[in-house]
C-alpha cells in the first residue's frame, strides 16, 4: 500500500518553522537513513507524528515513554505513532489517530506541514513515514493507556541541541548511534536518529562530540533482550539494525 503525499501550505507557519518546512519539501531519503523500504508488498506501513509547538523556552517536541511492561521496545522514548489501519485516509491520518489514542491529543489544533520519505525498520518490516506538524493550538495531553504509554512529555528543542546532553549510544550488539540525555530519560535508537535529523534540517543543530560514547543503560538493555528473548541469537543481534538512522554498523553484522 502506498500513499501520495498531500500538498501543504507553509505560509501560515511561524517563522521558526520555515527552515524545517523548506528543507522537508525535497529531502533526500538517504539523508534520513540508509534503510529505505524495499519495493515489497509485505512491508507494513506505519507513521509517527513529529509534533512541534512554541513553548516557554522556544520550540518543543512531543514525545512518549513506552510502558516498561510492553512486549516490544519497552521503556523507550518514542514519537506517537503506529501501523496504518484500513480505515485511515493516509499516513497523516494514521499519525494523528495514533497520537490521539496514546496521549488524548486534540487533532483539531494540529497543522501537518510535511511528510518525510518512509524509512524501513528491517526486523519488524515496517515502513515508517514521519509526519511533521505544527501544534498551533496545544491541547492537554496525558497517558491514555498505562499499558501502552508510561509518560507523555514535551522537550525543548534547545535541550536536544545542547552538546552537553548529546552522546553516542553503544548497543551490546555493536551498533552505535546518536542519543540524548533528557533528565533521567535516555533517548536512543530510531527516535534519536529522527531527532538528530530534525535538528539538522530545522537549523537547530549545534556541534557536539560523537566520540563521547556511552553504553546503553542496563535497564534498557534488559528490556530489549526481554522483548527479543524468544528470537534466535543471530536475529536478536540484527535487531540493532532497526534503530539505525545513519549510525555505525553493528560489529559482525553485514
Amino acid at each position: 500500500m502506498t500513499f501520495d503525499a498531500p500538498s501543504f501550505e507553509h505560509s501560515d507557519l511561524p517563522d521558526w518553522l520555515h527552515p524545517l518546512a523548506k528543507a522537508s519539501v525535497d529531502v533526500d531519503p538517504n539523508v534520513l537513513s540508509r534503510f529505505l523500504p524495499p519495493d515489497d508488498p509485505s512491508v507494513r506501513n506505519s507513521a509517527v507524528l513529529i509534533l512541534l509547538a512554541e513553548g516557554n523556552d522556544g520550540p518543543e517536541v512531543l514525545l512518549t515513554e513506552r510502558s516498561w511492561t510492553m512486549r516490544k521496545h519497552a521503556g523507550q522514548i518514542a514519537f506517537p505513532g503506529g501501523g496504518v489501519d484500513p480505515e485511515d485516509a493516509g499516513v497523516v491520518d494514521t499519525a494523528l489517530r495514533e497520537a490521539w489514542e496514546e496521549t488524548g491529543l486534540d487533532r483539531a489544533g494540529v497543522v501537518p506541514f510535511a511528510i518525510w520519505p518512509a524509512l524501513w525498520v528491517p526486523v519488524s518490516n515496517f515502513g515508517v513515514s514521519p509526519v511533521l506538524a505544527w501544534w498551533q493550538t496545544p491541547s492537554p495531553v496525558a497517558v491514555v493507556d498505562p499499558a501502552e504509554v508510561a509518560s507523555v512529555l514535551t522537550v525543548p528543542v534547545q535541550t536536544l541541541a545542547d552538546p552537553a546532553l548529546r552522546v553516542t549510544c553503544r548497543h551490546p550488539s555493536g551498533f552505535s548511534g546518536p542519543a540524548f540525555l533528557v533528565g533521567d530519560l535516555f533517548v536512543w535508537g530510531f527516535t534519536a536518529g529522527l531527532l538528530d535529523k530534525l535538528l539538522l534540517l530545522g537549523g537547530w543543530a549545534r556541534d557536539w562530540d560523537p566520540s563521547n560514547v556511552v553504553p546503553l543503560p542496563d535497564r534498557l538493555v534488559e528490556a530489549a533482550w526481554r522483548s527479543e528473548g524468544s528470537r534466535p541469537e543471530d536475529v536478536r543481534r540484527m535487531t540493532a539494525i532497526e534503530h539505525d538512522l545513519g549510525g555505525n554498523d553493528p560489529e559482525g553484522v553485514e
